[in-house]
């Protein structure tokens, strides 16, 4: 039941009262196939030990509840940030959507049209995990604010009605109130985004006829009468939201979509009442769409305003000032905002934000200053890199915030909060913020994922459950890797007996060179959780262990081998590469080789920049992430954090000087590190750049000679390069011996299935490793499953096909 009589009279306060006693979730998923503990799902449940109107004792702040000034009640301080996962259905014409898919065998995802049952599912296990506040992927009001060609889209009665299964599906479970025996349902809002210049499509509008540097297609400017009619576009969406049982809207006010469009003056040209030099004519069309959705929707309907802290734009008429930005919160406030939800930077930014080498709570300074100017009757969220339950505990207890958004995180682990509540943090599946599948795929119209939980979004196709002991097997793992960690969590949890054997002395794999790499603390937290899940899994772990063929063949109780044994460098074959200064990768970051001032990097792929960005930066010691200096980043980056200059951008400069010259170099021409994931292969450049590495491309190697220098030719011109050491990071080739071994013995070359980089080396790809390993897990009992038909894969949807198709009309 609901906290009912708290706070009407004043807006927003927030209750500082901690509770403790509390109750199991509702579970949605069958007594069949119970969802178990994965790097996706967990059966732990709130424990019920805790003695009664206690605060919770590690974490009092993020649990005390949060009455709005509506009198809804928000059962911890988490607001499940904003996130399109490919979830929110298309505007497509069906006959397009047949068309598109056409051929295809798989139909799982052909219904993402009609129905919107995924993500129901997907919001209910946040909610089932503790979640108290959630906020959907961005709908567009009309088609014109399509972040793509038929995107996702609430303008009628039919659209609204499909709707109705996801608030109901999240309004059916109670989320417990610690300290109390009480429980109230999760509030979920829908967000309503225009994108504005950022539309990947030729209906682009925006406040003027700009284009942005992230899509192909130039927006028209809006007249006076298209932007009242964009106005009533948002507030008839926001009134179907209303029909469809959402407790409010998040209207999408920075990021530098349409909202921050016209707050801007770098994008807003206007000379009319709605722009120009005067903030109070750049500010008219957002406090207008405010009050006009206010009018509409009544005063129990909770409106979250995104508003823009740092635009982070580098154009001397770039994004708002800091006063500009408070003032616009003080009359969001007085419009009849609820809460005040905050967005850090624009898309086009050359600012890392959500990255993993952003630190944790970054950007949590300006929020602070905002709670400090603003009065208590409206909460003000905090965002950006918090992905931890003592970060979000310290953000609410110093005051900065009285909510944390979180987003990625919770797809990372929808139990999170749960895990937490419990005193389990160190169970929790931490986002190490990659972007590889959440925000690298919604770019390119793929349904994200996420790399340590491919369960994400997929929950209807990746669901662990117990079977019956007839189908349980006796399975031996050999390599204790990404791939080899997630398969045997997996499948232990599917009841089969797992034995893990690796060679080394700690489970991981290259995760232990990856964390090494400035930026990259984040992977010492996926290392930790594989740890940990293997043992409360009770998968028997024999570490220092090399399994042969012949110990294969000896152990014929095990019915299924999973060979995830990894990669080898590749051989790049250069004449006088014996040389005593010539290192790998592998050299440089497992064993520690000492490397001289004046070094080459022989391959510019994924490991080439990682072992650049070590070479110029690591300082001799490991960090992990409570190491980071946030001082450093912001002056690397040029974040101001005296909030002073416009947009919030100063001069960037390094804190410290790179340590070495680096010379990285690739056969290909063209960009280097064209390969790296879509948003953040520019951060990886950037910090290169401000190394002053030289970035050779287009070369050919002939030979090391006798000082260990190297001789490359370029456009016909032949070269020596005077080096220290030259570190090869060439590419990857297969550790396939045991799989082709075993492939030429009956009886065991039907149980050997490869997984992870043995099956396909390409770059270190931890995300395709650990979904490999974790698909093979609930697929493995099954008797169609056999080596060469072990590999599964989500199949495309049609926002995919419609986006590659775009992509080469564009």
């Amino acid at each position: 039941m609901r906290l009912s009589t708290l706070a009407k009279q004043q807006r927003g306060r927030i209750l500082r009262n901690g509770y403790n006693k509390h109750r199991n979730l509702v579970s949605s998923i069958s007594s069949s196939q119970r969802s178990l503990s994965s790097p996706a799902f967990s059966n732990d449940r709130y424990d019920a030990s805790v003695p009664a109107a206690s605060k919770h004792p590690l974490y009092p702040n993020l649990f005390a509840p949060l009455t709005l000034s509506n009198g809804k009640v928000v059962a911890n301080r988490v607001l499940m940030g904003s996130m399109h996962t490919g979830l929110e259905g298309t505007s497509m014409p069906q006959w397009m959507e047949r068309l598109l898919m056409m051929g295809e065998k798989h139909t799982f995802h052909h219904q993402e049209h009609h129905s919107l049952d995924r993500m129901a599912t997907y919001f209910q296990r946040r909610a089932q995990g503790g979640v108290g506040l959630m906020v959907t992927g961005g709908i567009a009001p009309n088609y014109q604010g399509w972040v793509g060609p038929y995107a996702a889209q609430l303008t009628t009665h039919d659209e609204m009605v499909k709707h109705q299964v996801v608030t109901q599906a999240v309004h059916d479970v109670q989320v417990p109130i610690y300290g109390t025996n009480e429980t109230t349902p999760p509030l979920i809002c829908l967000q309503i985004l225009h994108a504005g210049r950022y539309a990947y499509h030729p209906w682009a509008v925006s406040a003027s006829a700009t284009q942005s540097p992230i899509s192909p297609f130039k927006a028209k400017a809006l007249t006076k009468p298209q932007l009242q009619q964009t106005i009533d576009d948002f507030v008839n969406t926001a009134v179907l939201a209303q029909q469809a049982g959402y407790d409010g809207v998040e209207l999408m006010g920075s990021e530098g979509y349409l909202i921050s469009q016209f707050l801007s003056p770098h994008t807003n040209l206007r000379t009319d009442e709605y722009g120009g030099d005067s903030f109070e004519n750049r500010s008219r069309f957002p406090l207008e769409l405010v009050q006009a959705v206010r009018k509409a929707t009544g005063e129990d309907f909770v409106i979250i305003f995104r508003i823009s802290l740092l635009d982070l734009v580098q154009q001397s008429n770039g994004g708002m000032t800091w006063e500009e930005s408070v003032t616009l919160a003080r009359r969001l406030q007085d419009a009849g905002v609820t809460i005040l939800n905050t967005g850090i930077g624009w898309h086009e930014s050359r600012v890392p934000t959500i990255a993993t080498n952003v630190p944790r709570g970054a950007f949590t300074f300006c929020t602070k200053k905002l709670r400090e100017t603003l009065s208590d009757d409206i909460p003000i969220v905090s965002t950006n890199r918090i992905n931890a339950p003592d970060t979000a505990e310290l953000v609410l207890s110093e005051g900065v915030s009285d909510l944390v958004s979180m987003a990625r995180p919770l797809l990372a682990d929808p139990n999170f909060l749960q895990k937490a509540y419990n005193q389990q943090a160190d169970h929790i599946n931490t986002c190490i913020a990659c972007n590889q599948a959440c925000l690298d795929h919604a770019f390119v119209g793929k349904t994200a994922s996420c790399l340590v939980n491919p369960a994400a979004c997929h929950e209807d196709e990746l669901t662990p459950f117990l079977l019956p002991e007839a189908d349980r097997l006796n399975i031996g793992v050999i390599g204790a890797g990404p791939a080899g960690c997630a398969f045997s969590i997996a499948a232990a949890q599917m009841g089969h007996t797992v034995t893990l054997y690796d060679k080394g002395d700690k489970v991981g794999g290259q995760f232990h060179m990856a964390k090494r790499i400035p930026g990259k603390e984040e992977f010492n937290e996926a290392l930790r959780y594989f740890q940990v899940q293997l043992e409360k899994q009770g998968v028997n772990i024999q570490m220092n262990t090399e399994i042969s063929l012949e110990e294969m063949q000896q152990r014929s109780h095990v019915d299924k081998w999973i060979v995830a044994t990894g990669v080898n460098p590749r051989d790049p074959k250069i004449p006088g590469q014996d040389h005593p200064h010539v290192l790998s990768y592998i050299d440089v970051l497992k064993h520690n080789a000492p490397v001289g001032e004046s070094v080459a990097v022989i391959g510019a792929g994924g490991i080439g920049f990682d072992v650049s960005e070590y070479l110029l930066y690591h300082r001799g010691h490991d960090k992990n992430v409570k190491d980071v200096n946030v001082k450093d980043f912001w002056e690397e980056w040029g974040v101001d954090e005296t909030l002073s200059t416009r947009g919030g951008m100063k001069t960037p400069h390094l804190p410290h000087p790179p340590r070495r010259r680096v010379h990285l170099m690739q056969r290909k021409k063209g960009k280097l590190g064209a390969g790296l994931g879509r948003t953040t292969g520019w951060i990886h450049r950037a910090s290169l750049k401000m190394g002053k590495t030289d970035m050779i491309n287009g070369v050919s190697y002939d030979s090391i000679d006798a000082d260990g220098n190297l001789h490359y030719t370029k456009d016909g011109k032949q070269y020596v390069l005077e080096v220290d050491n030259i570190v090869f990071c060439a590419g990857q080739v297969e550790e396939k011996t045991l799989e082709l071994k075993a492939a030429k013995v009956d009886g065991l070359k039907d149980k050997v299935f490869t997984i992870g980089g043995a099956f396909m080396a390409g770059e270190l790809d931890a995300k395709r490793a650990i979904d490999m390993g974790t698909r093979l897990a609930l697929a493995i009992h099954l008797p169609n499953v056999t080596p060469g038909n072990h590999v599964f894969r989500s199949p495309k949807g049609t926002e995919e096909k419609l986006f590659e198709l775009l992509k080469k009309w564009a």
